[in-house]
């Protein structure tokens, strides 16, 4: 397909561009998608305020986003998997498929994975897009393209449900109440925890925590998180957590409501990359953690729960805007954290 397309361009810390380039060509195993939703993730307004995260460095101009869905408008010569026409949730990570990481399964951990919007790899704010075809999966009927592009963070939740051992008969809580809190939230009570309780200090992710299941929440500006979790548990503790603040103060708030024996999963980076922690604490109850770095053979998983009904994930979707409206919608992102849950793009 020849033509123009519109595409975000970061061209500086906080300067986003929305500018004509040329559709690109699918490969003969790749597919070209006519991009409708792209989903606005934590690391892109990081990428966009400061400009790098950890070691990774913007150097614009630059496109930012890796949540997307849309539709197949053409296949590669090689391709058999998918056919015009067809709506797909796109997976963002390719990874080299022969590094024992791969080999093994645990695919996430591929040194050599070319990510969206991970710099110096091109994200997704644009109309359309190539993409390896075996990392672009179907969506039934009943799921729209908006509900394939929260598949990606949808996805980190249940790997670090996963990981936390998630079952029937559990007490779960959840530190932070952002997009990956919340995802994290639905993925345990869709994996059948009993109760999960949520902490967070903004009032308004508080409520939407309460809109999507959760069995309680605490406003940790103003209440004691430890004493409120111990009070709702009779004493006991909870069976998992899961860690997505990415602050000091709350993961040793959980190592203190912990059950003995019990499991922490981290999954929130902190500011500083570091942290201080009573390890005592945690050596006295032999718990276990567990870390997330994004996810592994867990799509086609996440995108039954949704079509099932399992998991109502557009429902933590709290503002959508137009791609011509990026500038303003990322700017949004960053400084009204309280009240802009989850954004996402329409293209």
């Amino acid at each position: 397909m020849e033509g123009i397309m519109k595409t975000a361009v970061m061209t500086g810390i906080r300067k986003v561009e929305v500018t004509n380039r040329p559709i690109p060509v699918p490969a003969e195993n790749e597919v070209l998608v006519k991009v409708e939703y792209v989903g606005i993730c934590g690391s892109d307004l990081h990428y966009y305020e400061a400009g790098r995260i950890g070691d990774f460095i913007v150097e614009p101009p630059f496109i930012l986003g890796h949540e997307a869905g849309g539709i197949v408008v053409e296949t590669g010569s090689n391709v058999r998997n998918l056919k015009v026409g067809d709506r797909v949730a796109l997976e963002p990570g390719k990874t080299c498929g022969t590094c024992e990481f791969c080999k093994s399964g645990k695919y996430n951990l591929c040194p050599d994975v070319v990510f969206f919007a991970t710099p110096p790899v091109d994200g997704v704010f644009q109309e359309y897009a190539v993409h390896d075809a075996g990392l672009c999966f179907p969506i039934p009927d009943n799921m729209s393209t908006m509900e394939a592009a929260l598949i990606e963070p949808l996805a980190v939740g249940l790997h670090a449900a996963i990981q936390g051992g998630a079952g029937i008969g559990q007490t779960a809580v959840v530190t932070g109440a952002g997009c990956i809190g919340l995802v994290s939230l639905m993925a345990l009570k869709a994996m059948g925890v009993s109760r999960v309780y949520v902490v967070d200090v903004m009032e308004k992710r508080l409520q939407k925590a309460l809109e999507l299941g959760a069995d309680g929440v605490i406003n940790g500006r103003e209440e004691d998180a430890v004493a409120k979790i111990m009070e709702w548990t009779n004493g006991a503790g909870c069976d998992l957590s899961i860690e997505t603040a990415g602050t000091e103060i709350t993961t040793t708030q959980l190592i203190q409501m912990e059950k003995k024996g019990s499991t922490i999963v981290l999954v929130g980076y902190s500011a500083s990359g570091k942290l201080t922690l009573p390890v005592s604490t945690a050596l006295d109850k032999e718990l276990t953690f567990k870390t997330v770095f994004r996810y592994r053979n867990i799509y086609p998983m996440a995108i039954e729960a949704v079509a099932q009904g399992k998991i109502k994930i557009k429902d933590i979707v709290t503002n959508i805007f137009e791609l011509d409206e990026i500038a303003d919608a990322l700017e949004q992102s960053v400084e009204n954290k309280a009240d802009i849950v989850k954004g996402v793009i329409k293209i």
